[in-house]
């Protein structure tokens, strides 16, 4: 009893500061509770072969909520671009799927392999190449690349368990949308993202054990329903943050928080 008392414990501090993350840079807080969860299941003895499904499951299923929430927050300040959203939406939907359908037959060192190189490139990209700032619409991409840049996204975004903004953001404001503009419209990709992978989740995993309890196909209802309910609140008080602190202040956040998630979860990986 104590060891799942402190359990809800952390799964309720992990989702005040996923749903802060998750309004603050529009990742919808996958980059903390993947490897949050993937730590917690494995201190309590679920480690096995598709750990990470159900880590990158859980949390994509909690980004339905809070990128609801942090879509809603960013729309009533005007930043949300609901054109990109509706052109970009096909392409990552589809992305987001084919994701969902190869995340499931993958072992979690793959997964855990996978999330830390990514994580690095993206960190990486926030870090040292900040875009300049340019009229927004000019450099948008067109046919065929929108289709691959959003697939794309919907795609790798899914592997990572996160929402759209560690791919969105950076392929936004490298086209020319200025930061908070881009991350706004990043928490729609997170939506677009999240419902059909988190669906695809459900419907697989039933015979896999061990599983943590009350699981949903390869979805923890337990832990998705602590975290929500602490990142309902915290989502729109990072929305406020965004709106507070500049661009350039907002890329190091963002490149820190992937960089040291990503190393850790490469260092898991090869058994570190």
């Amino acid at each position: 009893m104590t060891l799942y008392l402190e359990l809800g414990a952390l799964l309720v501090v992990t989702g005040f500061v996923a749903g802060l993350i998750a309004g603050l840079l529009g990742l919808g807080g996958g980059i903390v509770l993947v490897p949050a969860y993937y730590f917690l299941f494995s201190a309590l003895g679920y480690d096995s072969a598709h750990l990470m499904q159900i880590c990158v499951a859980t949390s994509l299923a909690t980004i339905v909520v809070t990128s609801l929430r942090s879509v809603q927050s960013h729309r009533r300040r005007g930043t949300v671009d609901m054109e990109i959203l509706r052109r970009w939406a096909p392409g990552i939907v589809a992305g987001a799927v084919i994701g969902a359908l190869v995340a499931a037959r993958l072992s979690s060192t793959v997964l855990l392999a996978i999330f830390g190189l990514l994580g690095m490139v993206v960190s990486a990209q926030m870090a040292f190449g900040g875009p300049k700032e340019v009229p927004e619409a000019h450099r948008l991409p067109g046919e065929p690349l929108r289709s691959v840049l959003s697939a794309a996204i919907g795609f790798l975004s899914v592997l990572m368990g996160i929402g759209g903004g560690s791919f969105g953001v950076p392929v936004l404001t490298l086209s020319g949308l200025s930061m908070h503009r881009a991350v706004g419209t990043a928490a729609g990709f997170g939506l677009l993202i999240a419902i059909p992978s988190t669906v695809s989740f459900a419907l697989h995993g039933w015979g896999l054990t061990p599983k943590p309890p009350l699981s949903l196909g390869l979805v923890n209802v337990p832990a998705f329903a602590a975290t929500i309910a602490m990142t309902l609140i915290s989502a729109p008080l990072g929305v406020t943050l965004a709106h507070r602190l500049p661009a350039r202040q907002l890329r190091r956040i963002f490149a820190v928080f992937l960089f040291l998630t990503a190393a850790r979860m490469l260092m898991k990986a090869f058994g570190g």
